[in-house]
């Protein structure tokens, strides 16, 4: 397929496959190269559009009969801690988090490999290599940062790398009206410390340090368990056909 810059995107479509979030549906895609000098501009316009990042390629669902995949953004500048995230703010007041370059390493792969050893047995990430996790990471045309959280040693924050355990890894791209966390993992040991929500107010509070209005979580999916957790994060913004629109959950919707 060829994959060389074109003035304008073009795109495909992928073949019928079952959806990994809910039985008895299919699902597919319609997607893009991020390639080139546009590939930033491109990346910013289609994240805002519905779509997300894996490698150099941009994707949203198509499916034909299902609607259920909603993209998710939080209000960063309205957004504030519930009481159950400011005990999760206090519970890892000893990390440690740096920003480099999209730059994979041993370290962060053996993370990795725990992580979907744990939580993700089956499924197209399973059987990932040191080679496939280095391309996911090194294969950007767009400003990609790798963010490392790491227990606090002494001497953090004086040297250049934090010497500190490495327990959680989150891979994100910096646009122009906001940050999209493309992938997050994290040590399933540690999991007393929510460190899926600590990384998510992390990013909220690097957004709003850069002045950028928006944290993009990806797709939520309503009557998906594993994606409840994204509409915690309020106030928020939900993709729908008439725009980015205020989610406003019922009366009876408990937080997850």
């Amino acid at each position: 397929m060829n994959t060389q810059a074109h003035p304008s995107p073009q795109f495909f479509m992928t073949a019928p496959a079952t959806c990994p979030y809910l039985p008895g549906q299919v699902e597919r895609k319609v997607f893009t190269h991020l390639v080139g000098q546009r590939a930033p501009e491109m990346n910013d316009i289609l994240t805002q559009g519905g779509f997300r990042r894996s490698q150099n390629i941009a994707y949203r669902p198509a499916c034909e009969s299902c609607r259920a995949c909603v993209s998710v953004r939080i209000l960063v500048d309205q957004f504030q801690p519930t009481d159950s995230m400011k005990r999760v703010l206090r519970k890892n007041h000893d990390l440690v988090a740096k920003e480099y370059a999209a730059e994979p390493s041993t370290e962060q792969f053996t993370l990795f490999r725990k992580y979907l050893d744990s939580r993700h047995q089956t499924g197209g990430m399973s059987d990932m290599s040191v080679l496939d996790y280095a391309m996911m990471v090194e294969d950007t045309h767009v400003n990609t940062r790798v963010i490392e959280y790491r227990i606090r040693e002494e001497g953090d924050g004086v040297q250049l790398r934090p010497g500190g355990r490495l327990i959680a890894t989150a891979l994100t791209d910096i646009m122009s009206d906001g940050l999209s966390m493309v992938y997050s993992f994290y040590d399933p040991d540690e999991e007393s410390r929510s460190l899926g929500t600590w990384m998510i107010l992390d990013h909220v509070n690097r957004a709003r340090a850069r002045g950028l209005p928006h944290v993009y979580l990806g797709y939520w999916v309503d009557g998906s368990r594993k994606m409840t957790y994204k509409t915690r994060f309020r106030p928020q913004e939900h993709l729908l056909s008439q725009g980015w629109t205020l989610f406003e959950p019922p009366a009876d919707h408990p937080d997850p």
